[in-house]
Order: structure tokens, then C-alpha cells, then sequence
């Protein structure tokens, strides 16, 4: 059988907590068009590129770099594609103004470089601004398999999130458990690791215990494991990664 070919990719965790109760997430719901995850509730996010590579090895473009090149690489990448799917700037250093955003999303869509967007403002990235909160690395799908890294970081600044009509139907903040409950009854729909994820964030509801849960909690790369319960397929993940719930359906 042919080796299939892992994408790497970044996703975005954003927690928005200027209001009382747990923090709020910023979730995409994905166009019916889309190849992958049509429809489907998810975190901003998207595949890294060589350009990111190149931001996270220039100390004049990026900050706070980690020793590891690929988690490097995919710290750009999330904040890049946030920025391109929701208008929402991060970790970028001087801050944006909300009337720059615009100017920065026209141009990455059209392909423009986010390095040169960077040198050119005279601006770096913070990379530590993001904090490592998971990667999944799934083997049970049989196309487009993604190497995805997840961060979590606070939102910054007083943009309001704007969707790309390209990729997104529309932008919502949700807790996690809104989102939850939200799939329950049909109004959104979850991916897996989506699900899964938002379980674990529904327990850590700001930004504070979540680092304190990450820094506690045994580092896997996440691969679930086909099962069968009760003639039906499931998904398996390990029991001691951090996740209240470890067994669902596809």
C-alpha cells in the first residue's frame, strides 16, 4: 500500500475572556463547498507553508523562537491563517491597528508573503504568546490526513472578527460548552477531534488553568484508534492525554 502523505497544519485556540464565566472560542463554520470539513464547526487554522518556515528561522521576523523547527513553523501558520479567516491579529508586534487588518487579509489571500508583510511594517511575531495544547496525527482516515498542532492564545486588541466568505459560512464565539451543547441538538456540527477537544476545554474554561492543566498533563501526539462497540465503529484516543471523554464516534 502507498504510504499516505501527512499535511502539516496549525490550528488556533483564541480564548476571549472579557466577560464574566468561562472564555469564549472563536469557531468557523466551513462552507458546504469546502473539500474538507464541509460544514463543520472548527478552529481557525490551515496547513503550514514554506513562508512560515522562513519567518520562524529570522530572528528579525520572529521572537521567543522554540528550539523545534516544525513547532516553530506552525506557530506562524496559526497566527497567519487566524489573521486571513477571521481578521483577528495575535502575537504580532507592534500590534495592528483594526484599520491595517483589512489591508493584511486583501493581501495574504491574494498570495502575498506574511513575511514581507512583517518586514515591511517593521514588525516580529511573539511566538510565545501561543501556548502548545495539543497535536492530533490521525491514521484511520484514508484522504487528506493532517498533522495538525493545536495552540491556545488570548485574544488581542478590538478588532471584531470578520469571516472569509471563501472558507466560512460564519464566525461565532461560543464556550465550549455552547458549542457542545450546540452539536447535541443539531445546530452545529463537530468533527472528532473537534468534539474531543472542546470536552477538554469545557474543563479549563480560562486560559490561566488550561496552562496550568497542559503543564500537568502527559504530552501524546494523538492518533485514534479504530474500535467496535456493539457492532458500531468507534474512535479511541489515550486515557491519560488530558481528554474527559476518550472513546466517540467518528
Amino acid at each position: 500500500m502507498e504510504t499516505p502523505t501527512y499535511i502539516p497544519a496549525a490550528t488556533l485556540v483564541l480564548f476571549d475572556e472579557s466577560a464574566p464565566g468561562p472564555a469564549r472560542h472563536l469557531m468557523l463554520e466551513r462552507t458546504e463547498t469546502m473539500r474538507f470539513a464541509a460544514g463543520m464547526l472548527v478552529f481557525p487554522g490551515g496547513r503550514v507553508e514554506a513562508d512560515d518556515h522562513a519567518i520562524a528561522a529570522n530572528p528579525a521576523l520572529a521572537c521567543d523562537i522554540p528550539a523545534e523547527a516544525e513547532d516553530a513553523a506552525a506557530r506562524v501558520a496559526a497566527i497567519r491563517e487566524t489573521l486571513e479567516e477571521t481578521g483577528i491579529a495575535v502575537a504580532i508586534r507592534p500590534a495592528l491597528a483594526p484599520a491595517d487588518i483589512p489591508t493584511w487579509r486583501t493581501a495574504l489571500k491574494s498570495g502575498g508573503a506574511f513575511s514581507a508583510l512583517l518586514a515591511q511594517s517593521g514588525r516580529s511575531l511573539d511566538l510565545a504568546a501561543l501556548i502548545p495544547f495539543t497535536r492530533w496525527y490521525p491514521k484511520h482516515l484514508q484522504h487528506r490526513l493532517f498533522d495538525t498542532r493545536f495552540y491556545a492564545a488570548r485574544r488581542e486588541g478590538e478588532a471584531e472578527a470578520v469571516h472569509d466568505a471563501d472558507e466560512a459560512a460564519h464566525l461565532l464565539w461560543l464556550t465550549a460548552e455552547d458549542a457542545l451543547r450546540d452539536a447535541a441538538t443539531g445546530t452545529h456540527r463537530l468533527m472528532f477531534p473537534t468534539a474531543r477537544n472542546l470536552e477538554r476545554l469545557a474543563a479549563h474554561a480560562s486560559l490561566a488553568a488550561l496552562r496550568a492543566h497542559v503543564a500537568a498533563t502527559p504530552w501524546h501526539i494523538i492518533t485514534p484508534v479504530p474500535c467496535e462497540i456493539d457492532g458500531t465503529v468507534h474512535l479511541r484516543i489515550p486515557e491519560d492525554a488530558g481528554y474527559p471523554v476518550t472513546v466517540g464516534r467518528p
